[in-house]
């Protein structure tokens, strides 16, 4: 693809910037972002994509809930946008980060809708991030975009360890006694916090009115590169902690961020695409498997496993979730298979010895 006019919001990420590569060189790209962007003073992982390193890339301030000219020009015209604008989830579910989180989507989703309905030449095509968190948890089979089952009751997205159960009860307690059993805060504790930020992630999307322009959300899994998760991944390896995680069986299912990005210029390709679409590799693996095959492309022969008890007082100590790694993501592509797509990345063990020849030696 060359030649395009792409527009990422929330594109100062590991995704975005992954995308901002792939894309910039051959095409011009837009960020929107809520950071400034300074290369000389910035919390990312490696420096930004600038235009001094060859890339036709142009960055703009961008408070994620208005409508604002200095980028609506850039959006006008455009071929793709590309929103990935969110809160991110590697948090505590505080009340305040919840809010947040469901907040930081939805109005950036209903943000460009507008946007895009005052444009005189509306993108082509409009990707808006989605998760496969939304499906269930399960080790049995997987979930496509078909027969994928989803649920909001908190007792089948998560294999709860004991003090995730003692937090639980802790809370229903209090809140009955402080509201009842028929309060709205009693009733959505049973209910599971990231399936309702999908599915109204999703739904801010498809309700958005955008007559010429076609509308995608990719339900991505984990997605592996040089950045995001292979970081803290790579450091306990490292560390010798790199076993498995909990029992170790929950479902892993991960895509290479250039078939992500290839899926996105496949998507554009094709004008006949447009709704809901499983972003991930077909070839699923356990959490288990996953660590034995980093730690056999990394070289070590021996990794610390980590118990779901041990799993629960780390993420408390360090502001996170345990659902992030405990939670079986398993999900099939189907949709994408079915117009074509081929995957570049099939086995793990190719995208991770991809990857890992790519990364700085310190990381791991």
């Amino acid at each position: 693809m060359k030649h395009k006019k792409i527009v990422i919001a929330g594109g100062t990420g590991f995704i975005g910037q992954a995308m901002a590569r792939y894309f910039g060189k051959e095409n011009h790209v837009i960020i929107l972002s809520r950071q400034v962007v300074d290369n000389q003073n910035n919390n990312y992982e490696q420096p930004l994509v600038t235009a001094a390193g060859g890339y036709n890339i142009t960055y703009w301030r961008w408070d994620g809930e208005h409508v604002e000219k200095h980028w609506l020009q850039d959006l006008d015209g455009a071929d793709i946008v590309i929103n990935l604008a969110g809160k991110s989830v590697n948090c505590r579910y505080t009340e305040k980060n919840k809010s947040q989180i469901i907040k930081s989507r939805t109005q950036a989703t209903k943000t460009i809708g507008e946007a895009i309905r005052q444009c005189i030449v509306p993108p082509k095509l409009w990707i808006n991030a989605a998760s496969a968190t939304i499906y269930r948890h399960t080790t049995h089979k997987p979930n496509d975009e078909f027969t994928g089952l989803i649920s909001e009751a908190r007792a089948d997205n998560m294999p709860y360890s004991f003090f995730d159960q003692l937090r639980y009860r802790y809370k229903k307690c209090m809140i009955r006694l402080k509201e009842g059993r028929n309060s709205e805060r009693y009733k959505e504790l049973d209910k599971d916090f990231s399936v309702q930020v999908c599915k109204q992630w999703e739904q801010a999307l498809f309700d958005q009115r955008t007559l010429f322009t076609r509308k995608i959300a990719l339900r991505t899994a984990i997605t592996l590169g040089q950045g995001g998760v292979m970081i803290p991944y790579c450091i306990l390896v490292k560390a010798g902690l790199g076993g498995y995680q909990g029992n170790g069986k929950q479902r892993y299912s991960w895509i290479h961020i250039e078939d992500l990005c290839r899926m996105i210029e496949w998507c554009y390709e094709h004008n006949e695409l447009e709704g809901i679409y499983n972003a991930s590799a077909p070839t699923a693996v356990t959490n288990a498997e996953f660590m034995h095959t980093l730690r056999r492309i990394t070289g070590k022969r021996f990794g610390l496993p980590a118990f779901t008890w041990m799993l629960e007082a780390g993420a408390a100590l360090i502001g996170t979730e345990t659902e992030l790694i405990l939670k079986s993501r398993w999900v099939y592509p189907a949709r994408m298979l079915r117009s074509g797509f081929s995957f570049r990345y099939n086995a793990l063990e190719q995208a991770l010895a991809d990857i890992m020849s790519k990364l700085p030696g310190k990381k791991y």
